[in-house]
């Protein structure tokens, strides 16, 4: 009889890791090393030539985040992981590895500030095409791709306006109009606990591990997953010789420990945002609510389909515009005003002024990201408490 796959939670808990190897010791040891030893010239010849398996030096590999690359692969259903000194770092080492002048990368209209920054003065300084177009619209997807196009890049759900983009369906037209096309989806917002684009056709998943992965807002790293040959190439060229961005191992570590609590955390985050956000779209001062748990998203049925639950992000429009969401954000007083996500702390933020500050207000009218909006990251306090603050809050 065969032995019954084990549940995300218990991977979370598990995967990568023999305690029997390592003396015994429940947590993967810390490796704070630099460079390795090798037994003879000939061993460490093989391994510089990737012909025996071993670390060489930690620009490269590490014991401590092999076990977080390998845990991280696992949940996302990847053949290969790996860890980086942050979010963006993992984005560059990767699109760095697949592009190069004259290819072109499509992009959802809508993205992170710092990605969006990356490619329009990154990628474009050095010869790279990047074009933008709404993913949501499959036929302007389509239209779109040409023989140039090397990477489709997108956002699910898209910060900060929520907007949430078909998987499966833009990876198959990608596909089936080069299957060479790499399908890359920033997974952040949601993390494996809740969407696993890999299943859902996609070729690479970046993540901003600093958010929920981590979850405790005291670390900064990133990692991107998917099939051994592309993240082997993405690790010897994009990181060793492009980027350097290279993970420490402590901050592996604390990963590592995050990722214990992963799916408790996303269940509790999931459902503290649903109960604001149904509270937020009865409120008089409130404009719009952007949450694909709400019923009436036009979003509510594809998050359905491809996500385990809507997630605890959340966007907002007040009535009253961008001076009403400075003097609402000034009175938060539990919710804190801060940049990132993820945290147990539930966060609110500005997005024109802060995290998208790096758009042109034109760029921002363009893209889909209006003045006004608040963008609220839903933390795990006990609900009622977050939900008085913003009342009070909002009666300002």
């Amino acid at each position: 009889m065969s032995r019954k796959p084990l549940s995300f939670a218990t991977r979370a808990i598990h995967a990568g890791y023999n305690a029997s190897d390592n003396d015994g010791a429940l947590n993967p040891p810390v490796y704070m090393t630099s460079t390795y030893c090798f037994d003879s010239v000939e061993q460490g010849a093989a391994r510089f030539a990737g012909e025996a398996e071993g670390h060489v030096y930690s620009r490269l590999s590490n014991p401590t985040q092999a076990v977080l690359e390998e845990r991280l692969a696992n949940l996302e259903d990847a053949e290969a992981g790996l860890a980086t000194a942050s979010g963006m770092g993992a984005i560059t080492a990767a699109l760095w590895t697949l592009v190069g002048p004259g290819d072109t990368v499509l992009a959802d209209e809508t993205l992170y500030g710092c990605t969006f920054a990356y490619f329009e003065h990154g990628l474009k300084r050095f010869g790279v095409n990047v074009r933008f177009v709404d993913c949501t619209d499959l036929d302007a997807v389509a239209k779109a791709l040409d023989e140039t196009t090397r990477v489709v890049y997108f956002e699910s759900p898209v910060n900060p306006n929520m907007r949430v983009i078909d998987i499966a369906a833009v990876s198959r037209l990608a596909h089936g109009h080069n299957p060479d096309i790499q399908v890359m989806v920033d997974n952040t917002y949601c993390t494996p606990a809740l969407q696993r684009p890999l299943t859902l056709g996609a070729d690479l998943v970046v993540h901003s591990a600093t958010k929920y992965l981590g979850g405790h807002g005291d670390l900064i790293a990133g990692a991107v997953v998917g099939r051994k040959e592309i993240i082997d190439q993405i690790r010897l060229y994009g990181l060793k010789d492009m980027t350097g961005a290279v993970i420490s191992p402590m901050t592996a570590f604390l990963i590592l420990r995050g990722l214990k609590t992963l799916e408790l955390r996303m269940e509790r985050h999931s459902d503290n945002a649903q109960a604001l956000a149904e509270w937020l779209v009865k409120h008089p001062e409130v404009e719009s609510v952007y949450f694909p748990g709400l019923p009436d998203s036009p979003y509510h049925a594809l998050a359905k389909d491809q996500m385990a639950r809507p997630g605890g992000m959340i966007a907002l429009e007040l009535r009253g515009g961008f001076d009403a969401g400075v003097r609402f954000m000034n009175r938060l007083k539990l919710v804190k005003r801060a940049v990132s996500l993820g945290d147990a702390e539930t966060l609110c933020q500005h997005p024109a002024s802060m995290t998208h500050s790096t758009y042109t207000p034109e760029e921002r009218a363009e893209h889909g990201i209006s003045e006004g909006l608040v963008r609220i990251s839903v933390g795990l306090e006990t609900i009622g408490d977050v939900i008085a603050d913003i009342e009070q809050a909002l009666a300002g």
